[in-house]
């Protein structure tokens, strides 16, 4: 067991995310420093950036074994499934994140949705298609509600295309097939979707309050897909009910699962649902790691000391920990750059307003996440699609997103987007 005080911690990533990790960890009474590779320039106010660090995962554990890191986080799931974690295991250094066979549960939608199969969790219907011969026949058997089809890669969130229209459903199997030999043809599944992040190791799981993301560029949930616009925490859509269906039917045959493989699954397994009529969950995907920007809005609903939770479920000791949350709302709202999420203007120069407590003893607090973000000579600059994002906390969601909305506009960028409903299913 590592030692339980002067922590020294490793975040590898640079986004919203990895921003929200350090702000949590920070404020750890365990915990002496913080580290971020790359980071960004939120980051850099807070913690100790490592920019130089090269993306391979050799480097990050020289740099883990370097800094002599009580505890490696892991934000993005590349690293986790070319293999960081089994790396820095083989130091001794403890990791937060799963080994590289259990990171496919995100690396493959087919390792996904096979596992799922196996162990009876409740999904879409699927086909593998890997020859243009089959793709008529897989078609008719899903007619009549819109096609979805999954690369079986990583793609950053934007392999999934969801379509009524025969011809574009034709055609994204055929590029699919073209760059990767296959692609799966699921059922469409209607509903309200929701997330759930759930803390695990083999010694027992934890829930964290479930989320809603909105994935759409515009109000409405319309237009391009994103890599995330906004988010709120806790999800009412996840009642009592459909909460303990989720653990049951999912959480729960999927910790049977992860336990009992041959490097137990160390981490958070994101489970994307879709919420029937009838209150019945099913997932939709899975993730190895924390979302963004469904982090941003989840940790800050944490009482109790992260940093000393993510490294129990690390050493694999979760069920020690006792975990307590707020009872509170949280809603992030998601700046980005002109032209995400296809070609993003960067360098533009960002303004912000101090971070503040709320206006009132229902609106409790108003901050900011960095995601796309540098200091160059002072000045702030925007370096990505998705810049920052405006964090509001509240006794009730429509407080939390009014404190959040206020800080947005006290914010300056040229030529930046936002989302003006975020919250708006539940709201």
């Amino acid at each position: 067991m590592s030692r339980q005080n002067d922590l020294v911690i490793l975040i590898i990533g640079g986004g919203g995310r990895e921003h929200a990790l350090a702000m949590a960890l920070v404020a750890s009474p365990i915990v002496s420093a913080v580290h971020v590779s790359p980071g960004n320039a939120g980051t850099a106010m807070i913690a100790t950036n490592h920019p130089e660090i090269a993306s391979d995962v050799e480097s990050m554990t020289q740099l883990a074994v370097d800094l002599s890191a009580s505890l490696v986080v892991v934000g993005p799931e590349g690293p986790l499934v070319e293999g960081l974690a089994d790396l820095l295991r083989s130091k001794d250094i403890p990791c937060f994140g799963p080994d590289s066979k259990n990171a496919m549960l995100e690396g493959s939608k087919l390792v996904a949705k096979n596992v799922m199969k196996e162990n009876g969790v409740p999904t879409a219907d699927f086909r593998i298609i890997s020859e243009k011969s089959q793709i008529d026949a897989a078609l008719n058997d899903f007619s009549g509600n819109p096609w979805v089809v999954k690369r079986d890669v990583l793609a950053g969130g934007k392999g999934v295309v969801v379509t009524g229209d025969r011809e574009q459903a034709t055609n994204a199997i055929l590029d699919a097939i073209e760059i990767d030999g296959k692609v799966l043809l699921e059922a469409f599944l209607p509903g309200e979707e929701a997330s759930m992040l759930v803390l695990m190791d083999e010694s027992g799981f934890v829930c964290l309050p479930a989320s809603q993301d909105h994935k759409r560029l515009n109000e409405g949930d319309s237009g391009p897909n994103t890599g995330g616009m906004g988010a709120y925490a806790p999800a009412p859509v996840v009642d009592e009910e459909v909460k303990s269906k989720t653990i049951e039917r999912i959480v729960k045959p999927m910790h049977n699962y992860l336990k009992s493989t041959k490097i137990p699954y160390r981490g958070v397994l994101y489970v994307g649902l879709m919420i029937d009529e009838n209150n019945d969950p099913y997932v939709v995907e899975y993730n190895v790691r924390f979302g963004d920007p469904e982090c941003q809005i989840t940790l800050p609903l944490i009482d109790s000391d992260l940093a000393s939770h993510l490294l129990a479920v690390a050493e694999g000791r979760l069920e020690d920990e006792q975990i307590s949350f707020l009872d509170c709302h949280c809603l992030t709202v998601v700046l980005a750059a002109k032209g995400y999420p296809f070609s993003p203007e960067k360098g533009g120069f960002i303004s912000l307003p101090s971070s503040r407590e709320g206006k009132s003893q229902d609106e409790l607090a108003a901050w900011v996440n960095h995601a796309g973000t540098s200091l160059q000579g002072g000045q702030l600059i925007a370096t990505g699609g998705r810049v920052l994002s405006a964090t509001g906390m509240g006794r009730n969601l429509k407080q939390a997103a009014q404190a959040a909305y206020r800080l947005m506009e006290g914010i300056k960028l040229a030529e930046s987007q936002y989302r003006l409903d975020i919250g708006w299913r539940a709201l």
